[in-house]
């Protein structure tokens, strides 16, 4: 019981009193409940150890820093946990057994740990199989972990397939991966797999947060979402990024310190970039992206944060509870949500098919500031342009056009007489698109078979100054269900030239400013931004008529020949209201034809 103790993370400091160690170290589990984000194979080995079917061998994959190394010397001490009052393998290790501390130092005679990337030999693998046959010295297994184990040459996985399969009942042999495929299939098939998950960023956060108590550092919580974000599902890399921020910070860490550090844009500023973007306003992305690049982002990270934005929104389009996630900041829930409202898939998409092929471009380019502006330029452009179905179903809007039909130039369709060859090609675009090119060969036509010039008939933009304006074109189109949605959902607030700020009911379908935003341009021959409004907003035009018929009745029931026709006959109520148009007056008295004057007693 001489290595019995306090076995924690503090345990593991070595050396001089008050040496520092990294965050990453002093905080390494060392037992199965303080492993994070990795409950299915917890689960499956309390199983096993708690029936007996303990396996000979296990392979444990993973990218780094999820625990793969951690997890083996657990299970080497499980395997080997003896205490006064037990003495069997055993996952619930509460209380420190005798090999505990030893193993988890690297320092046990009976658990053998070895790099496989710089033991690939033949003759490593001979070592390990001369020793195999005797006993452990004072554990109940000879444990034997292998690292990296894909780094073994295919002599060294031919000579282990044999021990492996029929190894001594004293020997357990644990493997870890980064490279699970680059593991011969033969030795995949002797082991019991286990793939360590990436940890959640919920999990890191909280796990961070809890480090940070424990330290006594004061982290901001935007700070600690930077941190698991950056770490993409790596407890070491977010401990190692958290140990870097607390220095930098010296003893805070604060979210712009973090921002500085590690190179990364502010992520409200990215959404203001983003919206810059949609809006089409050039001028006002190129400025702000110049402005973060300025505080010290770098270029390619600004693209990336952009495309990741860009993913929020069309996920949070579909899976609303994504908002959830504790490493969104509130400005990514509120307004993340409020794009998904606004923006089409189509046009979400191919937004991230240009980032895709721009993050690239930038990130080779020897001016990375030039190619990141060329990129913004190119999405703000395609913000405004129809995409490829819009614009194949505005052709097949025109018609086919047939031999002899005029074109739009005035030209008539066929070749003969003279009339100008005309090509077709389809250009590939930024947008992953196609453009349709026409090359036009000019050729002399005689002037007498020169017809003249129609004039081309643009598309008239149609005013728009209120809500009632959008439910009357709604009515002129003939599109009643939406004409009711209009007046029953939507709540104006701001109308200007282009732009339509709302607020919608509560019954108001998901898809209705998406559906507003594509009618109110083909109803007014210009684009519009519709945006979700946080202001309260007027009625509805069905509050106003309910408002208005209500006041109609009121006003009704108040004069006195209603209200005498009501006491007359009991039982009798005004079921509508109805006030006709007033003719003129003029027009009025000439439709009257003059009766001759009756006698009273013909009254």
């Amino acid at each position: 019981m001489s290595e019995a103790g306090n076995l924690g993370p503090e345990s593991l400091q070595t050396g001089k009193a008050g040496a520092y160690r990294v965050l990453a170290r002093k905080y390494r589990p060392s037992n199965f409940s303080e492993l994070i984000g990795q409950e299915p194979m917890v689960r499956t080995l309390t199983n096993a150890f708690a029936t007996g079917r303990i396996a000979q061998a296990w392979m444990l994959t993973g990218v780094r820093g999820v625990g793969k190394t951690t997890t083996a010397r657990i299970l080497a001490r499980a395997l080997n946990y003896k205490t006064a009052t037990v003495d069997q393998p055993s996952v619930d290790l509460s209380i420190p057994g005798e090999h505990c501390q030893a193993i988890m130092e690297g320092r046990h005679v009976d658990v053998i740990e070895m790099d496989a990337a710089s033991h690939t030999g033949i003759d490593d693998i001979r070592d390990i199989i001369d020793r195999v046959r005797y006993a452990p010295v004072s554990a109940r297994y000879k444990v034997y972990i292998i690292d990296e184990v894909h780094m073994l040459s295919t002599q060294a996985f031919n000579g282990l397939l044999k021990t492996l399969e029929e190894p001594p009942p004293h020997v357990k042999f644990i493997f870890a991966t980064t490279e699970i495929r680059k593991v011969p299939i033969t030795v995949l098939s002797r082991c019991q797999r286990f793939d360590l998950r990436r940890i959640d960023a919920g999990a890191l956060v909280a796990h961070l947060s809890s480090i940070a108590a424990k330290e006594g550092i004061s982290v901001d919580d935007d700070a600690l979402a930077m941190i698991a974000r950056a770490a993409e599902g790596s407890a070491r890399d977010s401990l190692s990024i958290l140990d870097q921020a607390i220095a930098h910070g010296s003893g805070t860490v604060s979210a712009e310190a973090v921002r500085a550090m590690l190179g990364l844009a502010d992520r409200a500023r990215i959404i203001d970039l983003f919206e810059h973007v949609m809006k089409g306003d050039v001028a006002a992305a190129l400025a702000e992206f110049r402005a973060q690049y300025d505080t010290g982002a770098d270029p390619a990270a600004v693209l990336t944060d952009l495309a990741e934005f860009n993913h929020l929104v069309t996920r949070l389009r579909f899976v609303p509870a994504a908002a959830a996630d504790a490493s969104l900041s509130e400005d990514e829930r509120r307004r993340g949500a409020e794009f998904a409202n606004m923006l089409s898939v189509r046009v979400l998409s191919r937004t991230w098919q240009m980032l895709l092929k721009g993050i690239p471009e930038v990130q080779s380019s020897n001016r990375p500031v030039s190619a990141g502006e060329m990129v913004l330029i190119r999405l703000a452009h395609a913000a405004d342009l129809p995409t490829l179905d819009e614009a194949l179903k505005s052709l097949e809007g025109a018609g086919p056009v047939s031999n002899g039909a005029p074109r739009a130039n005035g030209a008539p369709a066929g070749n003969g007489g003279g009339a100008s060859a005309v090509a077709q090609t389809r250009m590939p675009s930024s947008g992953g698109g196609a453009q349709t090119m026409r090359l036009v060969e000019a050729q002399p036509v005689p002037a007498a078979f020169v017809p003249a010039p129609e004039p081309v008939a643009e598309t008239p933009v149609v005013p728009v100054k209120s809500l009632a304006d959008i439910v009357a074109l709604a009515d002129a189109n003939r599109d009643m269900a939406f004409k009711v949605l209009l007046k029953r959902c939507v709540r104006p607030v701001r109308i200007e030239p282009g732009r339509l700020d709302v607020t919608l009911t509560d019954d108001a379908p998901k898809m209705l400013l998406n559906d507003l935003t594509a009618k109110l341009r083909a109803w007014t021959g210009r684009n519009w931004l519709v945006s979700l409004s946080k202001e309260a907003g007027g009625q509805t035009l069905a509050e106003m008529e309910t408002t208005k018929r209500e006041n109609a009745f009121s006003d009704a029931k108040s004069d006195p020949t209603v209200a005498a026709i009501l006491a007359r006959f009991p039982g009798a109520k005004i079921i509508d209201v109805r006030i006709p148009d007033v003719p003129d007056v003029e027009e009025a008295e000439a439709e009257v034809p003059v009766e001759p004057a009756a006698d009273d007693d013909e009254i």
